[in-house]
């Protein structure tokens, strides 16, 4: 089956590699109409899995992330939407000049060709990716988890029609509908006919990859997220930022899990702090230094496990540790963090510009919450994943990660010397 899907998908990426942009950007737009219009079906289908899922027992993280509503369905429709208005990188010159040999040289953007995505429970990557690839002239072959695979495939049928109405092959954009895990061991070593694998998931997934994959893989989208709170800020301001990044979607891969606060505002933070947490439902894990004092405002705060710094609560639950400086914070970054989204809350220029140099996240912000790491936030339009990776691509993958180069020689009749 998957050596069917592979050689269709490579053929398909050939067609796909030569429309112009107006024709990616029709097919998209009718995409989006057609998520909108087969609406009902998508839905339906989600409601079964989401039931499926409640009933093995999902936790509510995960059960948030698998749910589509038909507001979050209508934004996913208009991120595709949002594509069309997004440069296209294909056949963009990077650079180039004329040599002294006589040829005249130069890097032209090329789709990478088929791409393969691993994920779990988030239908949206369905069409995050498909958009995407769409764009950059890429077909894609997408693996969902067992507890998305009748949204995804329902959701890929109509991706299909799409494609069948604008005479390209419905191969562009597949789905391996079949829950078996074996075949995503099959998947990995498919390196014949797919040129990129994006495992979106657990840190379980991404070592799976690494391990047995013998294509080229781009791992992310796990975040272990801090925010600093250093001596030179307000508290109100602080609040309001602390909020946003665990509350905003607390199931989000970019929201914050510890905060690091800085020993000489401990006494006068931690007041309007633990009331405005309480006040949000949102649970303390502290440290053992910050402890004593959090249990004068919230008795019920809880210690902090060694193991809750490595990983990700994607819950309304907060870890908080004391630290003694910068340098304390920042130490503790490295440590426990997973270079994906850190942030200082900071009034002091120079501490800001030291965060900032020190911390080798793939995005690293001042004074602002941590959800904004997303290719739509970023400007990219729907990104097909995080990469806390520094090869080929880092961050927010938007159109330009998706894509190559060739080297084009341009001579008159020019022969070697």
């Amino acid at each position: 089956m998957l050596e069917t899907m592979g050689k269709a998908a490579r053929a398909a990426s050939y067609q796909l590699s030569v429309l112009t942009t107006e024709q990616k950007n029709q097919v998209l737009l009718t995409i989006a109409s057609m998520l909108e219009h087969e609406s009902s079906a998508i839905l339906a289908a989600n409601g079964e899995d989401v039931a499926r899922a409640r009933e093995n027992g999902m936790g509510e993280a995960l059960l948030d992330r698998l749910t589509l509503t038909s507001e979050r369905l209508k934004g996913i429709a208009d991120d595709v939407r949002q594509v069309c208005h997004l440069k296209d990188p294909v056949g963009q010159l990077i650079d180039g000049g004329l040599l002294d040999s006589g040829l005249r040289i130069e890097r032209r953007r090329v789709p990478l060709g088929v791409i393969g995505v691993i994920y779990e429970a988030r239908p949206n990557v369905t069409v995050d990716v498909a958009s995407l690839c769409l764009k950059t002239g890429n077909a894609v072959i997408l693996r969902g988890g067992k507890e998305t695979f009748r949204t995804n495939a329902m959701t890929v049928k109509v991706i299909q029609k799409a494609l069948a109405a604008h005479d390209i092959p419905e191969a562009a954009i597949q789905a391996i509908e079949n829950p078996d895990r074996q075949l995503v061991s099959e998947m990995l070593k498919m390196d014949r006919y797919i040129d990129m694998l994006i495992p979106r998931g657990g840190a379980g997934l991404h070592k799976l990859c690494r391990e047995q994959s013998t294509i080229p893989v781009i791992t992310g989208g796990i975040g272990v997220c801090h925010l600093y709170v250093d001596e030179t800020m307000e508290t109100d301001a602080a609040l309001e930022i602390i909020v946003n990044a665990k509350k905003q979607r607390p199931s989000a891969c970019n929201s914050l899990e510890t905060l690091l606060i800085h020993q000489d505002i401990v006494t006068e933070f931690l007041p309007r702090f633990c009331q405005r947490m309480a006040a949000e439902q949102i649970t303390l894990h502290a440290d053992e230094n910050i402890l004593p004092e959090i249990r004068k405002f919230q008795p019920d705060v809880q210690r902090v496990r060694a193991a809750e710094y490595d990983d990700e609560w994607l819950s309304l639950d907060l870890n908080v540790k004391q630290v003694s400086s910068l340098d304390q914070a920042v130490s503790h970054i490295r440590e426990h963090g997973t270079q994906h989204s850190d942030g200082i809350l900071s009034r002091s220029l120079k501490n800001a510009n030291q965060f900032v140099n020190k911390v080798d996240s793939s995005a690293v912000y001042v004074n602002a919450s941590t959800r904004f790491t997303d290719g739509g936030q970023f400007g990219l339009g729907a990104e097909v994943a995080v990469s806390t990776q520094k090869l080929h691509a880092r961050g927010p993958m938007g159109l330009e990660a998706l894509t190559t180069y060739k080297w084009v020689a341009w001579g008159e009749d020019t022969l070697r010397k």
